[in-house]
């Protein structure tokens, strides 16, 4: 009885170099290449320059490059509850659980330097770090940077918010937490980052 076996060559089976290693190949001897000079990665241009550095011109930018929606908020709140809550706690006053450990204590978002400080700078910081903070770049997309620090301006309304800005129908609720409050009562229109609306403090409009 007789067998046959057959050659074949696929995607699962070619020639490859692996990553780090070396070849005879090139003049440098590294399989792994750098890009061409002069070329960009496929989505990776980055011509809006507000979306990517926080800036319009050589100022922090008081707009932001996307509209603010509730969506938005939920994310900056996510993401600020995983990467910022550690040193900054979760109502932005700096008293984090690694600053209860012996960490610096940074600064409140409460102050009066912060709460004027416009949405660009909190990009900005998460982007290129400040002080014993380091940059999230490589952690945070530059569309979570921007929800974060949208967030971080709800966290600073919110401080020094009064009655007169929670809406009539949801004033009751404050006295009386236990009762069920109405779906969407404080919230504002969409967009809102909370009584009178996001676009109406620290700049959370839409942007271009």
């Amino acid at each position: 009885m007789a067998s046959v076996t057959g050659c074949h060559r696929d995607m699962r089976d070619q020639p490859r170099f692996k990553s780090y290693a070396a070849t005879d190949f090139f003049g440098d001897r590294r399989a792994m290449r750098p890009p061409v000079e002069g070329t960009v990665a496929r989505g990776q241009l980055k011509s809006d320059t507000l979306l990517y550095t926080g800036k319009v011109g050589k100022e922090f930018a008081t707009e932001y490059p996307f509209e603010i929606t509730r969506a938005v908020l939920e994310r900056g709140r996510d993401r600020y509850g995983i990467y910022c809550t550690p040193c900054h706690d979760r109502t932005g006053g700096g008293n984090g659980m690694i600053v209860q450990r012996g960490m610096k204590v940074p600064p409140s978002y409460h102050i009066e330097r912060l709460r004027n400080s416009p949405p660009g700078y909190f990009f900005d910081v998460m982007t290129n770090g400040f002080g014993v903070m380091y940059d999230y770049s490589a952690q945070l997309r530059p569309e979570d940077r921007w929800a974060i620090a949208a967030w971080i301006k709800v966290l600073q309304f919110s401080q020094s918010a009064s009655v007169n800005d929670v809406p009539a129908e949801a004033r009751p609720f404050l006295d009386h937490p236990e009762l069920q409050r109405p779906h969407g009562a404080g919230a504002g229109h969409e967009g809102a980052a909370g009584p009178g609306g996001a676009a109406d403090h620290g700049g959370t409009g839409g942007g271009h």
